[in-house]
């Protein structure tokens, strides 16, 4: 049986994966056989387990809610201090990843052609979930990194997400023959700032609201995602107006689904932060 991987191995690994990572990102060729057979020979490990490695990288980065290789698919059961591991590069260098991953977000255009509109898919249910190990292990990687709140955080991104939904909306109704509803489409959150409880007031074709709170990832699509108490109040005092898209592979391709309230019918809602008054 082989013995455990050492701290200075996965860290050997996830550095080689992440040079791979940042040249697949920018579009730049790259040898993952030689990559391999370097690391060979710096580690001591044979080609296979190095192989399978990187691809529990991969499945370490998707609980993450990052993107990864697409040619080294997640694998599961792995380690724990592996993902200590992809955690250490990722805090060692906090901009590389992101640098990278914003360079392949384009603009949303300022027209309204029909060819800027998004897929809209089904939301994840229990029926297409991945099998229950694998689905814990990750949902352990994204409590215990917490990535919902770090993707909160992330104002490029969510800003990013906020434009490519207001640039769909306006090309659907464009597409609807709705030119008038699409020149009204407003991105609130921008505008009147973060207080309404959703980011972008548009419209269905019938000219009926749609006050839209728009959540993004690089991640998959159950990442899990932060909201506020004010914009959970908003969509019950706005059910029949109020929507949540969840913007997912963002860096990659943008696919979203549509969440309508009660949320609860679709997410667990779990309290991540508590107000402290004095006694």
């Amino acid at each position: 049986m082989a013995a455990d991987w050492t701290d200075v191995q996965n860290d050997a690994v996830v550095a080689d994966y992440f040079a791979m990572l940042l040249d697949d990102v920018a579009g730049r060729p790259y040898s993952k056989a030689e990559h391999n057979r370097l690391l060979q020979a710096q580690i001591e490990r044979g080609r296979g387990s190095i192989e399978y490695k990187h691809q529990n990288i991969s499945a370490v980065l998707k609980g993450l809610g990052e993107i990864w290789i697409p040619g080294y698919k997640p694998a599961f059961n792995f380690q724990a201090s592996l993902a200590d591991a992809v955690v250490r590069w990722l805090e060692r260098y906090p901009d590389r990843l992101a640098s990278a991953a914003r360079t392949t977000v384009r603009p949303a255009s300022s027209e309204f052609r029909q060819d800027a509109m998004l897929w809209i898919g089904p939301p994840p249910t229990h029926s297409n979930a991945p099998p229950p190990d694998e689905l814990e292990q990750m949902a352990v990687i994204a409590r215990k990194y917490n990535v919902a709140e770090r993707d909160a955080r992330n104002r490029v991104l969510g800003r990013a997400g906020e434009e490519r939904v207001i640039a769909h909306e306006r090309a659907s109704l464009v597409a609807a023959g709705r030119t008038d509803l699409a020149e009204r489409v407003r991105w609130v959150s921008e505008i009147d700032g973060d207080g309404a409880g959703y980011d972008i007031k548009s419209f269905d074709a019938e000219g009926r609201d749609r006050l839209i709170e728009v959540k993004t990832t690089n991640g998959w699509e159950r990442t899990p995602f932060h909201i506020t108490r004010n914009e959970l109040s908003v969509a019950e005092e706005h059910r029949d107006e109020w929507l949540l898209v969840r913007l997912w592979n963002f860096a990659r391709g943008p696919t979203a689904f549509e969440l309508r309230p009660p949320l609860e019918a679709h997410v667990s809602l779990m309290a991540s932060s508590y107000q402290a008054s004095l006694l």
